[in-house]
């Protein structure tokens, strides 16, 4: 069985953020509304709004159960995945994890990665940065870590705070939330 790509959960933690705690429960993440307007609790883990408030080790829980499930939806519609490079694979389960399966399974995306058309796959990954009919600058950042995952074999690395991101040993490349500002 394949596990879940470190990237994929490194993605997935840096961009969802452990969001919403109180200065009076500190320790605990409390259900909130995302800016795709879905209750959300933790690392992104859809909830209800009654969800009781979670400590971080109990949405790292929720987290891993949900990646788990975004790459088997993942490996489902595009199985070649399984052979490619682990980069490769965590950007889809990632993206995956974001979007839901079903976005996955009815996309552009999907048909570029059953090609094995790799540069189109990570271009079609840039799309995907609406929310609520608007760009959000959020889902660029996200795309764009992605995309260089995809591109990259994975070895993403957190250069700071601010959301650079450099690609290990492969390129040495690094840009910022907004895409145009390369350095």
């Amino acid at each position: 069985m394949i596990a879940v790509p470190p990237a994929a959960i490194e993605l997935a933690k840096r961009f969802e953020g452990f969001h919403r705690v109180p200065k009076d429960d500190p320790g605990r993440a409390h259900p909130y509304i995302c800016p795709a307007g879905y209750w959300t609790i933790g690392y992104g883990h859809l909830c209800d709004p009654q969800h009781p408030p979670i400590t971080e080790a109990e949405a790292e829980d929720y987290l891993a159960h949900d990646l788990l499930s975004a790459l088997n939806a993942t490996l489902r519609y595009c199985p070649a995945l399984a052979t490619e490079p682990e980069g490769r694979l965590a950007a889809i389960v990632d993206f995956t994890f974001n979007l839901g399966a079903g976005r996955l399974q009815t996309s552009t995306l999907r048909r570029r990665l059953i090609q094995q058309a790799w540069g189109d796959a990570a271009s079609e990954l840039r799309r995907w940065v609406y929310g609520g009919g608007r760009v959000l600058p959020g889902l660029v950042a996200r795309r764009n870590a992605e995309s260089l995952a995809f591109s990259c074999d994975g070895r993403i690395v957190l250069a700071d705070t601010e959301s650079r991101y450099a690609c290990a040993t492969v390129i040495n490349l690094r840009f910022h939330l907004d895409p145009e500002a390369q350095e």
